[in-house]
């Protein structure tokens, strides 16, 4: 499969268990590849922490909720 198919800069990727692990990684990828990104988590410090983290990865930090 071809990653560059699926994961468009621009795109938007809503991402479930994004406060860690794969999720997290998950989230980080898309930001990198200039796409829109919203977390979805348990809310909490954890949830925010994340956030701040993918932000720092996208482009442009206001893509990611």
């Amino acid at each position: 499969m071809n990653l560059d198919a699926i994961l468009k800069p621009g795109a938007l990727a809503v991402i479930t268990g994004a406060a860690g692990g794969i999720g997290l990684a998950a989230a980080e990828l898309c930001a990198r590849r200039g796409m829109k990104v919203v977390l979805a988590d348990l809310p909490g410090e954890a949830l925010e922490h994340a956030r701040a983290a993918v932000a720092k990865a996208a482009a442009n930090a206001g893509d990611v909720i």
